[in-house]
C-alpha cells in the first residue's frame, strides 16, 4: 500500500481510505496506550487518518525514510506532539467522507488482548504484525471459499501456526472423504499459500522487495516478546 502515495485526485483518496481501513487498528492501539481517555483516543485516531488523506502524506514515505510501519508511527508521533490540542478541540474533514473506522470494535478487541506491560511502541509493532497475519489469513480463506474448499480451510487452519502435529488428520480425512496423506498434502499447500499471501502483504509495506524476509523475521519476533 506504499503505492497509494503515487496516485492523484480521487484515486489517491480511495487508495488512502483503503490503507486506513487496513492499518488503523495498530495505530489506535498505540494511541490508546498513550491516551487514557477513550473518547479522546478515538477522536485523535480518526483525525490522524483524516489528515493523512487530506494531505496525501503517504507520498512522503520515500524509500530512504524506512519501512512504512515506521513512517506511519513517526507521523503519528509528530501529530500527537504538535497538534494534540487542535485535533481534540476541532474536527475537520477537508471534504473527505468520515472514515468508517469501527473504533468501538477496536476497543473491544483491545480488551480481549492478554494482559501485558508492553510499551506503546511494542504494542503497535505487535498489533501491526497481527494485522498483517490476519490479512493474509483472510486472503487464504477467500481463496479456499472461491474454489469450494472452505470446509477444508476450516479444518486445517490449525496447521498454519505450527500446530499441525496436534491435528487429527485421520478424522479430518474421514470428514472430507480424502486419504490421510491427501489431507497432509492439502495442509502443506495451505501453509505454502499462506506464506505467499503474507509475503504479498509485507511487500506492500516496504520500499525494497529485498527487505521482505528481514521484515517478516522482525515482525514475527514481536509476537515472542
Amino acid at each position: 500500500m506504499v503505492s497509494a502515495g503515487k496516485a492523484e485526485g480521487k484515486e489517491a483518496s480511495e487508495a488512502l481510505s483503503s490503507l486506513c481501513q487496513r492499518y488503523w487498528f495498530p495505530l489506535y492501539a498505540y494511541v490508546r496506550r498513550r491516551v487514557p481517555n477513550l473518547q479522546e483516543a478515538q477522536d485523535l485516531t480518526q483525525e490522524f487518518f483524516l489528515r493523512l488523506i487530506e494531505k496525501n502524506a503517504v507520498a512522503r514515505a520515500a524509500p530512504e525514510r524506512g519501512r512504512f510501519r515506521s513512517f506511519l508511527l513517526a507521523s503519528l508521533d509528530n501529530f500527537l506532539a504538535n497538534e494534540w490540542d487542535r485535533a481534540n478541540s476541532k474536527k475537520r474533514g477537508g471534504g473527505c467522507d468520515v472514515l468508517s473506522l469501527d473504533l468501538s470494535a477496536g476497543e473491544s478487541r483491545l480488551n480481549l488482548e492478554p494482559t501485558h506491560n508492553l510499551t506503546p511502541q511494542r504494542l503497535y509493532e505487535r498489533e501491526w504484525t497481527l494485522t498483517l497475519l490476519g490479512l493474509a489469513m483472510d486472503g487464504l480463506r477467500a481463496d479456499c471459499e472461491s474454489t469450494g474448499k472452505l470446509r477444508q480451510f476450516e479444518l486445517l487452519q490449525g496447521a498454519l501456526s505450527g500446530g499441525g502435529e496436534n491435528l487429527n488428520y485421520g478424522g479430518i480425512a474421514a470428514e472430507l472423504q480424502m486419504t490421510e496423506e491427501a489431507v497432509r498434502q492439502a495442509a502443506h499447500r495451505l501453509r505454502k499459500r499462506y506464506r505467499e499471501l503474507l509475503r504479498a502483504e509485507v511487500t506492500q509495506t516496504v520500499s525494497d522487495p529485498g527487505e521482505v524476509d528481514e521484515e517478516i523475521r522482525s515482525l514475527l519476533a514481536t509476537l515472542g516478546s
